[in-house]
């Protein structure tokens, strides 16, 4: 009976996070589209409570691997993808160049910044110019054409995507380093 409560309170602590992701503009620049409803993700992203595991938490390859991004094919087209093979998302509210993330606080826990040990990131088959920015508590997160990248809580094995396209905000990365805007993975 325990875990089914502890799995309940993670499905809310999830759902609470998701729909703070959407909420706030951080520090990208109001834009003339229509507004976006940016509640819960569609019912295409939504997984079932015990399939919810979040990716870890860095990037940083086992010492085996000698790169932070690399690329790997996907119903998407090729995407780019940790060294581990979890995809990578942008953000459209991030700034590029900006030097920050516009995901702060309760958007974290959904999705969690890919992060790296080493001053350069290593990369292959990546085109789009990789680099870092500082994370509020001091972590170096990663970037490709100067914006910040993220994981998705609900990937939770190599080739799942189901973060593109959610709220209409958050999409893969080609190679080359530009959002993938196509719609939800499904």
């Amino acid at each position: 009976m325990k875990l089914n409560v502890g799995a309940g309170l993670a499905v809310l602590a999830l759902s609470a996070a998701l729909t703070a992701c959407g909420g706030s503009t951080g520090t990208a620049p109001e834009t003339t589209s229509p507004a976006v409803t940016e509640g819960a993700p569609p019912a295409s992203a939504t997984a079932p409570a015990a399939s919810v595991t979040p990716p870890p938490a860095t990037s940083v390859p086992p010492a085996s691997a000698a790169v932070d991004l690399k690329t790997a094919p996907s119903s998407a087209g090729d995407i780019v993808v940790d060294a581990n093979g979890m995809s990578v998302y942008f953000f459209t509210k991030d700034v590029k160049d900006s030097g920050t993330s516009a995901c702060t606080d309760a958007c974290l826990a959904a999705w969690p910044p890919v992060t790296t040990a080493v001053e350069t990131p290593q990369v292959e088959g990546v085109t789009g110019t990789v680099g870092t920015i500082t994370t509020p508590d001091g972590a170096q997160q990663v970037t490709l054409n100067g914006l910040p990248l993220y994981y998705f809580a609900k990937d939770t094995k190599p080739g799942d995507i189901l973060g593109q396209g959610v709220n209409d905000v958050w999409y893969l990365a080609d190679p080359t380093g530009e959002m993938i805007r196509m719609g939800a993975s499904g």
